[in-house]
């Protein structure tokens, strides 16, 4: 009671304490380069950032960042049940395909990889999040129209949350790219963690509420 009275009088507020004292909130990020923090110290990358952001409404929160570069969504299917199993994650944050794309690949078989991911995931317990890409424009309009729409129809088909273009913050501005155009740079990793964290949080929610 002492400790109740103590935390009130200090302005802290019923949520904050029951989030202090939650279960352990497990976030699982499985992806390419883009969140392996290619070519940045992993502290840099947007993952390390969100897990600090994070812990700021929910303390007891980890992020596993179990990325890989180079990685695809055929990839991901071998690894991902071990991963699952391994860590038992809460939320599952999905961010691949881009290599899918730049390798031509079957724009039916990213979907249903895509979707494979999702209800591996929300088999295993996990409310999921769908980071959405798109491709460069030599691909062919038709491409990359259909691309970009798989991450749409996966979502959707799925029932998982969706950030329909992970890198639209900061796609337009070359400034927050590495020398190969391609990757992220430190600048950039803040930007790119915004959006993810509004969403994890409504799902950290709702995971909270369900316990």
């Amino acid at each position: 009671m002492r400790l109740i009275l103590i935390l009130v009088l200090l302005g802290l507020s019923a949520s904050a304490l029951a989030r202090t004292a939650s279960q352990a909130t497990t976030i699982l990020v499985i992806g390419d380069s883009i969140s392996a923090a290619y070519g940045l110290d992993e502290a840099d990358g947007w993952v390390s950032l969100a897990e600090i952001e994070l812990k700021k409404e929910y303390p007891a929160v980890t992020m596993v960042n179990a990325s890989i570069s180079g990685d695809t969504t055929e990839g991901a299917l071998r690894r991902l049940p071990a991963a699952l199993d391994r860590f038992q994650p809460t939320v599952l944050v999905i961010e691949l395909g881009g290599n899918d794309g730049l390798r031509g690949y079957s724009i039916k078989k990213l979907r249903e990889n895509l979707e494979s991911l999702v209800k591996m995931g929300q088999d295993a317990g996990a409310k999921v999040l769908l980071l959405g890409m798109q491709i460069p424009s030599n691909y062919g309009p038709a491409y990359t129209e259909q691309f970009a729409k798989t991450f749409v129809d996966a979502a959707d088909a799925t029932g998982a949350a969706l950030i329909p273009f992970f890198l639209e913050p900061i796609a337009l501005d070359i400034n927050y790219f590495l020398p190969d155009g391609i990757h992220p740079n430190a600048e950039a990793q803040p930007l790119l963690m915004a959006p993810v964290v509004e969403q994890l949080l409504q799902l950290t929610e709702q995971t909270e509420s369900a316990n």
